[in-house]
């Protein structure tokens, strides 16, 4: 009896979240993280339970066998959804009639080949397969796709196995003692509905904490992140450079970047273009500096690089790259563009400290850049020793290189 009140209570949890989860994914429109499955998978799991309570004791009917294809249909909705919360496309209609028709006709030849029982060792069984390929895809994803949900990945692994457990103790009841094992009043039946109804407490919401994380995620993300070029703004810098001087010793070179005549761009071939050249010469940032350097856009045609641990001769050197890259670069082609090149001028600051250091290496930087707009443009200049390095920077290089 009390087994019999935890699968209604359990039906109950699980046709609930259907209607919350449905609710969410509409409210998330296009992009629904799998929220739409994973209310498909609890209605399809919430109906089985609904049939095992209708279907009597154990045996053969099309009720019992339309709840096993049920049970095994929402398990691959689960999957289907866990995928694509994590951004794979992957496909839920045809796989899931395939699996409903072909389980439908399996179970139809084991119960007419070997009775009654033999099916529902079929289901065991098979739901035992697929939890431990649920348990070994977490274990995998917490080492690769699901780095920042280690443990909620770890959380969902310990539970799965749990259910995964029980369920190859009641395939070996099955296998020893028959429908005997399956009685609702038995010791057993109470533990694996109890953890049953555990998990339609735990594992709804987490789901719901999970969509809400990746969401604040996300946001933070846009706050931080420029939305033209996707590089870094102001306040994504300031960040990154928060944590980076969290370690101690560890100093920095900024590289102020402007692209040279930018407003000529705009005015000759509009907007649209200008836009166009920023994300070419944003592309080519990303191409020019070193692994660990962070790249920003302070807004209009103002970059900024930030060169971790540089001295003034690595500094020279990523500057020097930037600055060839971006004026070898054909930003747009076509014959209305004339194969469309741009410049920029850069200046350099002294090394700073911390990111209250900035500030003032903004005001070090900006006024290198100025004396580089004002000698010329397309060019290099360095705060520290206030002068034009471009060419001597190059006359340097050679010199190396012949030696």
């Amino acid at each position: 009896m009390i087994a019999t009140l935890l699968v209604g209570m359990l039906c109950v949890y699980l046709l609930s979240f259907t209607v919350m989860f449905q609710l969410i994914s509409r409210r998330l429109q296009d992009e629904k993280m799998g929220m739409d499955v994973f209310a498909l998978a609890n209605l399809m799991l919430g109906c089985a339970y609904v049939l095992q309570l209708l279907e009597g004791p154990p045996g053969w009917s099309w009720t019992s066998m339309v709840n096993h294809t049920l049970t095994l249909c929402s398990l691959l909705a689960y999957c289907v959804g866990g995928a694509r919360f994590f951004g794979h496309a992957t496909p839920l209609g045809k796989p899931l009639l395939c699996l409903a028709v072909g389980y439908s006709l399996l179970q139809l030849l084991v119960n007419w080949a070997l009775g009654p029982v033999a099916r529902y060792v079929l289901l065991a069984g098979t739901c035992s397969v697929t939890f431990i390929s649920m348990v070994l895809m977490l274990l995998h994803g917490m080492r690769s796709f699901g780095k920042d949900l280690r443990g909620e990945m770890a959380l969902f692994a310990g539970l799965i196995s749990g259910i995964c457990v029980l369920n190859l103790i009641k395939l070996s009841k099955l296998l020893d003692g028959g429908f005997e094992a399956l009685n609702m009043d038995a010791r057993f039946s109470m533990v694996f509905y109890i953890y049953m109804c555990s998990l339609a407490t735990i594992l709804p919401p987490s789901i719901v904490w999970l969509v809400l994380r990746r969401l604040t995620d996300r946001l933070r993300n846009m706050a931080a992140v420029d939305p033209l070029t996707q590089l870094l703004n102001r306040r994504g810098l300031s960040t990154a450079l928060d944590r980076l001087f969290q370690r101690p010793g560890r100093h920095a070179r900024l590289l102020l970047v402007d692209v040279d005549h930018f407003k000529r761009i705009n005015d000759t071939y509009g907007h649209q273009v200008g836009d166009a050249v920023l994300c070419g010469v944003a592309d080519a940032l990303r191409a020019s500096v070193r692994k660990d350097d962070l790249v920003c856009r302070l807004g209009g045609e103002e970059f900024a690089v930030i060169c971790v641990g540089a001295d003034d001769k690595v500094a020279l050197r990523v500057a020097e790259r930037v600055r060839g890259s971006i004026e070898q670069k054909t930003m747009l082609h076509g014959m209305h563009y004339a194969g469309l090149r741009c410049t920029v001028t850069i200046g350099i600051s002294d090394s700073f400290t911390s990111e209250a250091g900035l500030g003032h290496a903004m005001q070090q930087a900006d006024a290198a850049l100025y004396r580089g707009k004002h000698t010329g443009r397309n060019r290099i200049e360095q705060s520290k020793t206030q002068r034009r390095v471009h060419a001597g920077f190059e006359k340097e290089m050679q010199t190396e290189t012949l030696h």
